[in-house]
């Protein structure tokens, strides 16, 4: 394959501390690219394929069934087949299913809910439930072993962001299809906003770190110097990209970079991204360690919780130019925010 490629790297199975060369590795990848996978990475082969399993029976399912579990603006959990990103529709369609607490709980006990989310809404399938808390757990160990490694590239102590990963932390898993054709009637499409040229439009995550599972059929590119890299599917990894948070965290060392994912023309795609999110009482900005001696804070502090609503809401309507970090950068010589957390 011709012209440059994201890193793999091995974890060693992601259960002793990140060595020092995974570390360097890591801290690497994410300064070069935002994006890289990673092998032997301590999720089992059969976790993932029972997941798969539940993932394409799932979509397979009649419309009108999946649509019993709609996702609405007051209920960010559920299906829904008409996302907006950078106000245009994306081919595809999604469950979301948000990080479960205390999984012996129902769903809609106080520890497990969450007022601006909503509650989880399963589908009636035998052991799906069971399959994707289990899930969701395997992808919040490797995340907080991901999360060390990433503190620990920039000089931090690798515990040093754990706080804002408590069990109130608002990290979810999305089961993405994107199927050929546009899974709404000709009724349906002509009363929302029109399909957009891509699967998937460009953007970066939000959050801080995101961990992805994709099927073997391709598409997902990464921007890279001014041109856009396939993230070739490999079998056995895991994706990981570097998120908005963990851009401002680190003062624009870690790339938060814009994908996308090109529409397929032979046959749908299906992938499962977990995004590791912190909790809404999060405000975050850089890092004291993060910000050189002839450097300055780059960022004022960011509302976990606010940005992350405004992002919602632009899943579901046009409001105009999306909130980005951006929005909240700093000249030299403008205060900064005391404290040495995210939280």
């Amino acid at each position: 394959m011709n012209g440059p490629t994201v890193p793999i790297l091995d974890l060693g199975g992601g259960i002793k501390p990140p060595s020092t060369d995974t570390v360097e590795e890591v801290a690497a990848a994410a300064e070069q690219y935002g994006f890289f996978q990673v092998v032997n990475h301590g999720i089992s082969p059969n976790q993932l394929a029972g997941v798969w399993d539940a993932t394409h029976s799932f979509f397979a399912k009649p419309m009108a069934e999946k649509r019993q579990i709609l996702r609405t603006k007051k209920n960010s959990r559920g299906y829904y087949d008409r996302e907006l990103t950078k106000n245009a529709r994306d081919l595809k369609e999604v469950l979301d299913i948000a990080h479960v607490p205390h999984p012996e709980l129902a769903d809609d006990h106080p520890s497990n809910f969450h007022t601006v989310d909503g509650v989880n809404q399963w589908p009636e399938m035998s052991g799906f439930r069971d399959t994707f808390v289990a899930y969701l757990q395997s992808c919040e160990r490797l995340s907080h072993w991901l999360l060390q490694a990433f503190c620990q590239g920039l000089g931090e102590h690798a515990d040093h962001l754990a706080s804002s990963f408590a069990d109130d932390h608002t990290s979810f898993v999305r089961l993405n299809y994107y199927p050929l054709h546009d899974p709404l009637d000709a009724a349906e499409a002509a009363e929302v906003t029109a399909l957009g040229d891509m699967a998937l439009h460009h953007h970066s995550d939000a959050g801080a770190l995101t961990l992805l599972v994709q099927d073997e059929v391709g598409g997902l590119q990464v921007e890279h110097k001014g041109t856009w890299i396939d993230v070739e599917p490999t079998e056995g990894a895991i994706v990981i990209n570097t998120g908005d948070m963990m851009q401002v965290w680190s003062n624009d060392r870690y790339k938060a970079a814009m994908h996308r994912v090109i529409p397929r023309t032979e046959r749908g795609r299906y992938s499962l991204p977990y995004f590791f999110n912190p909790s809404y009482s999060t405000d975050y900005f850089p890092l004291p360690r993060s910000v050189g001696a002839n450097d300055h804070a780059h960022y004022r502090s960011i509302s976990w919780g606010d940005f992350r609503q405004s992002r919602a809401d632009g899943d579901f309507a046009d409001y105009g130019s999306e909130v980005q970090i951006s929005d909240f950068l700093l000249e030299p010589g403008q205060a900064t925010c005391p404290g040495s957390q995210g939280r």
